[in-house]
């Protein structure tokens, strides 16, 4: 944060301290429990009302859900890097311009006057053959 920003932003960090994880049983890859969360100034004067990982946590579970690829225990890994940082490339382009927005109800692009470019609503697969009949 500090190399992109400087000094000119307020930046904390909430740290969740986990227990202990059982590893017996059937039930060996679940998740640990939440034992603590102590906030942590880090640049500037956060407000300590204000921080929170509810957008981050978010937004990992949304790539989580459309990148199966980053969900535990399956088997659509990326067998390369370079597939990896393109399919997050993808994904966050998708997710940033082109997938509509909640409160907009229309793209971040479209919003931004990117999207002003319109394709004829022509099927391209069937309209050549009724052309030709």
């Amino acid at each position: 944060m500090r190399h992109h920003f400087g000094e000119n932003i307020d930046f904390a960090q909430l740290v969740k301290l986990y227990a202990k994880p059982d590893t017996s049983g059937p039930d060996w890859w679940r998740p640990t429990k939440v034992v603590s969360v102590r906030p942590e100034p880090v640049i500037g004067n956060p407000d300590f009302d204000y921080i929170s990982t509810s957008h981050i946590e978010r937004f990992n579970l949304s790539v989580r859900m459309h990148l199966r690829r980053f969900t535990r225990l399956t088997n659509a890994f990326s067998k390369s890097l370079v597939h990896l940082k393109a399919a997050v490339a993808l994904f966050i382009a998708w997710y940033n311009f082109c997938r509509p927005h909640q409160t907009l109800r229309v793209t971040p692009a479209m919003e931004a006057g990117l999207g002003v470019l319109r394709l004829a609503r022509t099927n391209r697969w069937t309209s050549p053959l009724r052309a030709s009949s």
